[in-house]
């Protein structure tokens, strides 16, 4: 495998950074998920433009154009043949002083990795997931704000280990009052009737981009759309939960701290949905050759 580093493809294991980089020593910098199908980037632009919107936020100079870090993600997925699969792009604070002053980081490292990622077993697509709600909460927004995507995962992860624990994989992370956010690494929707709703940003949800092509695929297909907040009874009494992720795509929830959703079976808008994302991806994206 070959990893992008800093405008050079090297061997996985030349692929280093200082014990003293930031983003190792503590979770400084900032990281994009992408998709590639058929040969093409999916929405390219959207994840390089998030990915320097987040480094803005932390005051991170990314060493690079958006059109230079977009022509790089092409060429590693090239050099690795990697016409389906998943791309992590990562832009560290670089090798600095211990201690947490940023400042002294003088060298932000870009690494990108073009490899193959199965989030979900192919029979919960069909079956859908069992999930539970975690005590872990969201990180308020003003502490870390959701939008940003940063090395510092540990949110998550903890949220993670609680449904490993309870024998799912994956969770329903709430925030500090108690209102749904998202799961540990996807949005969260759910349907009534033909309304779907997903929490907003400020309920500690990230604005991912697979949540908005589904909100423009629902849309147009009539359904109706929002952002609004929910508690665990709003997921409880939908007709339809599902999540939706770069990696996980859409995929159906069938039961929630042990209270089955719908007949307990994916229903018919999520697969309506999933159906259409398929299409949607198959043919749009940036092309890395």
């Amino acid at each position: 495998m070959k990893i992008f580093m800093n405008g050079r493809l090297v061997p996985e294991p030349q692929a280093k950074v200082s014990v003293f980089d930031h983003g190792l020593l503590y979770g400084d910098g900032v990281f994009e998920g992408i998709r590639v199908y058929h040969g093409r980037v999916f929405k390219l632009a959207e994840h390089v433009d998030r990915l320097f919107r987040s480094a803005r936020a932390i005051a991170l100079e990314i060493p690079m154009s958006r059109e230079a870090v977009a022509e790089a993600i092409c060429r590693t997925c090239r050099a690795n043949n990697c016409r389906e699969g998943y791309v992590r792009v990562v832009v560290t604070r670089g090798k600095g002083e211990l201690g947490l002053n940023p400042f002294t980081c003088r060298d932000p490292q870009i690494i990108i990795i073009a490899s193959a990622i199965q989030l979900y077993p192919k029979e919960l697509y069909e079956k859908g997931l069992r999930i539970v709600t975690v005590g872990t909460i969201r990180n308020h927004s003003e502490a870390i704000n959701p939008m940003i995507k940063s090395l510092n995962y540990l949110n998550n992860i903890l949220a993670k280990i609680e449904a490993i624990n309870a024998g799912t994989l994956e969770a329903i992370m709430l925030n500090h009052e108690g209102r749904v956010a998202e799961a540990t690494g996807d949005n969260i929707f759910a349907a009534r009737g033909r309304a779907l709703l997903t929490p907003p940003p400020s309920a500690g949800a990230l604005a991912g981009i697979t949540r908005g092509v589904v909100l423009d695929l629902a849309r147009q297909r009539g359904y109706e759309t929002a952002e609004a907040t929910m508690t665990r009874y709003d997921l409880y009494t939908a007709d339809e939960v599902f999540l939706t992720g770069t990696a996980a795509e859409i995929i159906s929830v069938t039961e929630i701290d042990k209270r089955l959703i719908g007949d307990g079976k994916p229903g018919p808008i999520t697969c309506e949905l999933r159906e259409a994302f398929h299409q949607y991806a198959a043919m749009d994206g940036t092309p890395i050759d």
